[in-house]
């Protein structure tokens, strides 16, 4: 694999148990994210978005076929390592008891080591180091948001997955958290693997772009081409809003 490639996925399959039997939720996806590059992920409900994430970091592990972050295949890192590597923020940010900056610092914490320079992390994601000693519950939905993100670049990750990162916030939040995001990329040279509802968001943000439907990739294009010049009669119903979700996850 080209060095120049961040992520691949390869022949990747996905299960889950079902009531009368597994249920296959990812088939046989294959793609890569160049390196440095942001690709949007969008499809209906249950198409498999969230699962494809998940399986970057380990979270969940793939069934059949591989995923490589920089060459190497998930199950073959180390997993704290891997985590560092490969940052995660979710939809609804995870605040556990106690300061914001209690919550900053959980990641070196977790390497025994201590957070030097809080107040740059904050001042990353557009934050006063003010509220390093505030409450993280009393924390509004863009702030938590932020801090999130904040928390995921302690360990300074080559990689970074959006699973609906804004999809909660009210559109003046989305959109400061829109702006970070890019100007993240700009800073830092990081991949990110963006999950998003919002298609005029995948279509700002994205160089490319993936539909996921029934568990499939159905096209994956440069984001222009796959707005504009559509290949598949899939995508051309998804973006006319035609396609309904398909499965449960």
């Amino acid at each position: 694999m080209s060095e120049d490639v961040a992520v691949r996925f390869q022949q990747v399959n996905k299960w889950f148990p079902g009531k009368v039997g597994n249920i296959q939720i990812l088939q046989d996806i294959s793609g890569e994210v160049p390196t440095g590059k942001i690709l949007t992920i969008v499809g209906p409900s249950g198409s498999g978005k969230s699962t494809l994430l998940s399986l970057c970091n380990l979270l969940l592990t793939p069934d059949g076929g591989e995923v490589r972050i920089h060459g190497k295949e998930v199950r073959k890192w180390d997993i704290p390592q891997l985590r560092r590597e490969v940052g995660l923020v979710f939809q609804m940010p995870t605040m556990f008891p106690g300061s914001v900056l209690d919550n900053l610092a959980l990641p070196a914490r977790l390497r025994r080591e201590e957070l030097r320079r809080p107040e740059e992390y904050m001042e990353s994601v557009g934050l006063s180091e003010e509220l390093l000693s505030r409450k993280a519950e009393d924390l509004s939905g863009g702030q938590k948001q932020r801090v999130s993100i904040a928390r995921a670049l302690v360990n300074r990750p080559s990689v970074l997955l959006l699973d609906e990162i804004t999809s909660a916030l009210d559109p003046a939040a989305a959109k400061a958290i829109e702006e970070l995001i890019l100007r993240i990329r700009r800073e830092q040279g990081t991949t990110i693997l963006w999950v998003t509802h919002d298609l005029e968001q995948a279509r700002r943000v994205g160089d490319l772009t993936w539909l996921l439907a029934g568990g499939r990739l159905v096209e994956a294009r440069d984001t222009q081409s796959f707005f504009e010049q559509p290949e598949a009669d899939l995508t051309r119903e998804f973006l006319h809003g035609e396609l309904s979700g398909r499965g449960s996850v």
